[in-house]
C-alpha cells in the first residue's frame, strides 16, 4: 500500500496515572469494651476499609466494593463524616477500575461535598485529583484540567508536596491527551523536581515514566525510552513491583513502536510474569493485550488472537470495561489483518457499544475510525468516510489533536481511492498542519508521504517530489543517532514506501540520476552509519551521520571500484484486482554504473507476472531455488519448499529475461571483469551466478560477480581493506567442531546437529595449502576460536550455520560448545568485535541469509563487515558437503596464483560445475565486498 493506514491499534496501557492510591484513614487505637459501642462499630468499619483498600492493591474491585460498602454503611449509622469521606472516595476509585466513570464521578462527587463540609482539604484535594482522572478517563480534558488546577492550588495551600508533584503529574497527563506535548513535558519536568526535592522516589519514578510517553507521543523514541529506563531503576530499588511493572510494559510499547517486536515481547512477558505474581489482573490483562498487539504487528494473527482473548476473559472477570472494550478493538485489528472484514466489524461495532456505555469519548473516537478502515478495506469508501467524519467530530470535541490528525489523514486516504484528489490534498494538509503544532514526527512524516502520494496521482509531479523529500527528511530525523542499529533498520521499515514513491515521481520526470540517488538513500542506512562509525578515527566525525551519496560520489565509488554496479530497485503500486485496492508489484527500475562513470537507467514491466503467469517476483526466485535443488544440505538439515511454486517453467531463465536481458549489452564483455550487484528485498536471494540466457550459458561463464547491500557500502569496504596486506599463512581454519545442541523453533527441545566429516577433509586440505594447522572436533570450542578470530588476516568456518528469518541478529556458526556457552556463534556477538582479517569464508549453510529488511540482509555477512572485514564469502542456500568441499579448495588454490577474490570464486565455481553438473551445488557463494 502506498498509503501508509493510520490504522489505530490500540495500545492497552501507556498512562502511568499518579495519584490513584486509595486513602488509607488514621488508625485509632481500640479499646476494650461491649461489642456494639460507638468504638467497635468504628472498629468493624475500619477493618472492612482496609480489606477494602487490600482487595483494592491486588485487583479485586468487585470485592473492594462489597467491603467498602458495608464500611460505608457504618460510618453513616456512627456519623463518621471523616471514614464515610473516605469510603465514598475509595468507592469512587474502585468505580474508576471497573471502567464505570459516571459512578466512580458521582462517589468523587459526594466525598468532595463532605471534605468541604468537615473542612477536610487533604481530602478535598484527593477528590478533586480523582474527579480530574474520571473525566480524563472520558475523554473530556478541558473538565480534567479544570478539576486538577483545583486540586493543585490547594496541595500548594496547604503545603502538600507529594500532592502538588501529584497534581502536576496529572495535568501532564491530561495536556498529553490534548496533544499538547511541549505543556505536559513542562508539567511533568515540575512535577519530577518536587518528587525529587521531597526523596518521594515512588513519585519520580511515576514523573520519569510519564515523561517517557510524553516523548514517546512525540516520536522521540530514544528519549522515551531512556526516561522508561530510568524509572525501571527507581522502581526496581524501591522494590515498587506494580511501577516496575508499567515501566517494563511501556517499554516494550516504544520498542512496539520502532517496530522492534521481539525486544516488545521480552518486555511484556516480563510484565506480564511480575502481573502474576503481585496479583495485579488488571496488568496482567494489559500485558497480554500487548503481547497480542505484537504478535499482531509480526503477521502471527492466530497467536495475537489467542493472547487478546485471554485478555479478555480478565477484563470480563475484573469488570474492567474500559480494557474489555480495547481488547474487542483489538481482535477487530486480528481479524481485519486476516481480511475477515464481516468479523472484523461485529468486534469493533461491540467495542463501539461499550465505549457509548461508559462515555469513554476517546475510545469511541478510535472504534470509529477503525470501522472506517474496516469499510475502506471492504472498497466502500462512502461509508468509510461516514464513519471517518464521525470519529473527527469526537476528537474535535474531546480536543484530541492526535486523534483528529489521523481521522483527517483516513478521510484523505478514502478520497485519494475515490479518485478525488483536490478534497484528498486538502484533508491531508489539514493533517500535516496538526502533526506540525503538535510536533507528531511520525504522523508528519505519514502525512507528507500520502500528499506526495495525492500530488503524484494527481500528476503535480514538482509538488510531489518536494512533499517527499519533506517526508523523508522528517523520517531520517526520526532515525537518531542515539537509536540503536536494530531499532533503525525496523524503523526504516515501516518507512521505505516514501523512498519508492520519490522514486517513481522522479522517473515520470526523467530525472533518472536523481532517483538512483534516492533508490541508494533508501537502502542499508543503518548498515552505512554503523561502518562509518566503525573506520571513523575522528570522534567528532563518528557522531555524524553521514550524507548518503551523490550521483558524483557514485560514479566516484564505481571507479574506485573499477567495477559495473547493477542497482534493483522493486516498485510496487495500487491496482484495481476485483474491485478492490491492491498493491502489487508494477516496475523493476535497473540502474547500470559503469566503471568510466557512465550511468543507464532501463525498467521492467513487472505486472505480466501476477497478470498472467499467476505469481511474484519473490515466488519466482523461491522457484529457481528450488528448481535448482536447494533443500539438501550440509548435514542433513533441511528447508521447507512450496509445492504450489513451480508453475513457472524454466525459472532461472525467467529470471534472467526479467534481471539481466534488458541490460545484457551495457555489460563488460570480458568475463573477468567485475560486475557488482546491488540487490533489493528477495533479490538478495536470487542465484545470479546460475541465471541461464536464452543459449543455456550461466551468467558466471560470462562475468565475475559480487553483491552488496549499498552502493556507498563499498566505499566503506574499500577503506577497511586499504593499506592492508592479506597474509594467507596468518589463517584460522576450522572444520567439523563436536557439535553443539541447538533447537531452531522457540519452545521445541533441541536436538544435537549432524557431524560433518566433508567439512573436517575441507579444513584439512585448505590448512595444507596455507601451511597451516586446522582446528578440529572438541578444540574447535566456541571460547578458544573467539580468542582467536581477532589475530587473523583469514578466517575460514567449515561447519553448520543457520540464518535466522524472524530476527536476522539470531543467525549463528555452529561451534563446539563448553563451560557455561552453547556453542553458537550469533550475528550480534560478531557485531561487537574488532577484526582485522581480509576475508572471512563461512562454508556453511545459508550463511548469506537472515532476515531481510530495507537494510540489506541482517545476518553473519552484515555483522562480519561491520567488526572490519572488507571480504565475506557466504552461502545462500544449505549447500551439499561434497561439492562444497571440493569448491573451496579450487578457491584457496586459486588464490595462491593471483589475489582476486571474484575472480577465484569464479573460477573455483566453473571447475566445480565440470564436476557436480547441478548449479545447486556450486552457485550458492557469493562474495560481499571487495574483490
Amino acid at each position: 500500500m502506498k498509503l501508509q493506514k493510520i490504522a489505530l491499534v490500540s495500545l492497552i496501557a501507556l498512562l502511568t496515572t499518579i495519584a490513584q492510591t486509595p486513602i488509607n484513614l488514621p488508625t485509632v487505637g481500640i479499646t476494650q469494651a461491649l461489642a456494639q459501642t460507638p468504638q467497635a462499630r468504628k472498629a468493624e468499619a475500619d477493618r472492612l476499609f482496609n480489606q477494602g483498600n487490600q482487595q483494592y492493591q491486588t485487583s479485586q474491585f468487585e470485592a473492594a466494593l462489597q467491603s467498602l460498602q458495608q464500611a460505608l454503611i457504618i460510618y453513616r449509622e456512627i456519623k463518621d463524616r471523616q471514614g464515610e469521606g473516605g469510603a465514598l472516595g475509595n468507592l469512587g476509585l474502585a468505580y474508576f477500575q471497573l471502567g464505570d466513570y459516571p459512578k466512580a464521578i458521582e462517589y468523587f462527587q459526594q466525598h468532595l461535598a463532605i471534605a468541604r463540609e468537615i473542612k477536610d482539604t487533604f481530602g478535598e484535594g484527593a477528590a478533586l485529583g480523582n474527579l480530574g482522572l474520571a473525566y480524563g478517563a472520558l475523554g473530556d480534558y478541558p473538565k480534567a484540567i479544570e478539576y486538577f488546577q483545583q486540586n493543585l492550588a490547594i496541595a500548594q495551600e496547604i503545603k502538600d508536596r507529594l500532592g502538588e508533584s501529584a497534581a502536576l503529574g496529572n495535568l501532564g497527563l491530561a495536556y498529553k491527551a490534548l496533544g499538547d506535548y511541549p505543556k505536559a513535558i513542562e508539567y511533568q519536568q515540575q512535577s519530577l523536581a518536587i518528587a525529587r526535592e521531597i526523596k518521594d522516589r515512588l513519585g519520580e519514578g511515576a514523573a520519569l515514566g510519564n515523561l517517557g510517553i510524553a516523548y514517546f507521543q512525540l516520536g522521540d523514541y530514544p528519549k522515551a525510552i531512556e526516561y522508561q529506563q530510568q524509572r525501571l531503576a527507581i522502581a526496581k530499588e524501591i522494590k515498587d513491583r506494580l511501577g516496575e511493572g508499567q515501566a517494563l510494559g511501556n517499554l516494550g510499547i516504544a520498542y512496539f513502536q520502532l517496530g522492534d517486536y521481539p525486544k516488545a515481547i521480552e518486555y511484556q512477558q516480563q510484565r506480564l510474569a511480575i502481573a502474576k505474581e503481585i496479583k495485579d489482573r488488571l496488568g496482567e490483562g494489559q500485558a497480554l493485550g500487548n503481547l497480542g498487539n505484537a504478535y499482531y504487528a509480526l503477521g502471527d494473527y492466530p497467536t495475537a488472537i489467542d493472547y487478546e482473548q485471554q485478555s479478555l476473559a480478565i477484563a470480563k472477570e475484573i469488570k474492567n470495561r474500559l480494557g474489555e472494550g480495547t481488547v474487542l478493538g483489538n481482535l477487530g485489528n486480528a481479524y481485519y489483518a486476516l481480511g475477515d472484514y464481516p468479523t472484523a466489524i461485529d468486534y469493533q461495532q461491540q467495542r463501539l457499544a461499550i465505549a457509548r456505555e461508559i462515555k469513554d469519548r476517546l475510545g469511541e473516537g478510535q472504534v470509529l475510525g477503525n470501522l472506517g478502515i474496516a469499510y475502506y478495506a471492504l472498497g466502500d469508501y462512502p461509508t468509510a468516510i461516514e464513519y471517518y467524519e464521525q470519529s473527527l467530530a469526537i476528537a474535535k470535541q474531546i480536543k484530541d489533536r492526535l486523534g483528529e490528525s489521523q481521522a483527517l489523514g483516513n478521510l484523505g486516504n478514502a478520497y485519494i481511492s475515490l479518485g478525488d484528489y483536490p478534497k484528498a490534498i486538502d484533508y491531508q494538509q489539514q493533517r500535516l498542519a496538526i502533526a506540525k503544532e503538535i510536533k507528531d514526527k511520525l504522523g508528519e512524516g505519514q502525512s507528507l508521504n500520502n500528499l506526495g502520494y495525492a500530488f503524484y496521482k494527481q500528476g503535480n509531479l514538482s509538488a510531489a517530489e518536494k512533499t517527499l523529500y519533506e517526508g523523508i527528511q522528517v523520517y531520517e530525523s526520526l532515525r537518531g543517532k542515539k537509536l540503536a542499529d536494530t531499532n533503525k533498520i525496523s524503523l526504516f521499515d515501516t518507512q521505505s514506501n516514501t523512498y519508492r514513491t520519490l522514486q517513481q515521481v522522479l522517473i515520470a520526470q526523467n530525472k533518472t540520476d536523481a532517483a538512483l540517488e534516492i533508490a541508494e538513500r533508501g537502502r542499508a542506512r543503518a548498515f552505512v552509519e554503523l561502518l562509518a562509525s566503525r573506520v571513523s578515527t575522528n570522534n567528532q566525525q563518528a557522531d555524524k551521520s553521514p550524507q548518503s551519496p551523490t550521483i558524483a560520489e557514485i560514479k566516484q565509488i564505481a571507479q574506485q571500484q573499477n567495477a559495473t554496479f547493477i542497482q534493483y530497485s522493486i516498485i510496487t503500486d495500487d491496482f484495481k484486482v476485483g474491485g478492490k485496492q491492491q498493491t502489487k508489484e508494477s516496475n523493476l527500475y535497473i540502474w547500470v554504473v559503469k566503471p568510466t562513470g557512465e550511468v543507464t537507467f532501463r525498467k521492467v514491466d513487472l505486472k505480466p507476472l501476477w497478470q498472467k503467469d499467476n505469481t511474484t517476483l519473490d515466488e519466482l526466485i523461491t522457484n529457481s531455488r528450488i528448481n535448482i535443488g536447494v533443500g539438501r544440505g550440509r548435514g542433513g538439515i533441511t528447508v521447507s519448499q512450496n509445492p504450489e511454486a513451480a508453475n513457472v517453467k524454466k525459472p532461472l531463465q525467467k529470471l534472467h529475461d526479467i534481471l539481466i536481458k534488458n541490460i545484457a549489452d551495457l555489460l563488460p564483455k570480458n568475463p573477468s571483469e567485475r560486475v557488482i550487484f546491488i540487490p533489493q528485498g528477495s533479490l538478495f536471494l536470487a542465484p545470479f551466478p546460475a541465471l541461464r540466457d536464452e543459449q543455456g550459458k550461466y551468467l558466471v561463464e560470462k562475468h565475475t560477480i559480487l553483491t552488496a547491500p549499498a552502493i556507498q557500502v563499498l566505499n566503506f569496504t574499500h577503506q577497511l581493506e586499504q593499506g592492508r596486506q592479506t597474509n594467507y599463512q596468518n589463517a584460522l581454519i576450522v572444520g567439523n567442531p563436536t557439535m553443539p545442541v541447538v533447537s531452531t523453533e522457540p519452545g521445541k527441545p533441541g536436538t544435537r546437529l549432524d557431524p560433518l566429516p566433508g567439512a573436517e577433509q575441507e579444513a584439512k586440505t585448505i590448512a595444507d595449502l596455507l601451511k597451516t594447522k586446522a582446528i578440529l572436533g572438541k578444540d574447535a570450542t566456541k571460547a578458544n576460536i573467539l580468542q582467536r578470530l581477532s589475530q587473523v588476516d583469514v578466517i575460514h568456518l567449515a561447519t553448520h550455520g543457520w540464518a535466522d528469518d524472524y530476527r536476522g541478529l539470531g543467525s549463528w556458526i555452529a561451534l563446539a560448545p563448553s563451560g557455561k556457552d552453547d556453542g553458537l556463534l550469533k550475528a550480534e556477538e560478531i557485531l561487537d568485535l574488532k577484526l582485522k582479517a581480509q576475508l572471512v569464508v563461512l562454508s556453511a549453510c545459508e550463511t548469506g541469509k537472515g532476515k531481510l529488511s530495507g537494510d540489506g540482509v541482517i545476518g553473519l555477512s552484515r555483522s562480519l563487515i561491520s567488526a572490519g572485514v572488507p571480504s565475506v564469502l557466504v552461502s545462500l542456500w544449505q549447500v551439499p558437503d561434497a561439492p562444497t568441499q571440493y569448491l573451496m579448495v579450487e578457491f584457496y588454490k586459486s588464490l595462491q596464483t593471483q589475489p582476486d577474490k571474484a575472480l577465484a570464486l569464479r573460477q573455483a565455481m566453473l571447475k566445480t560445475k565440470e564436476k557436480f553438473s547441478s548449479p545447486g551445488d556450486w552457485a550458492a557463494f557469493t562474495l560481499i565486498g571487495e574483490r
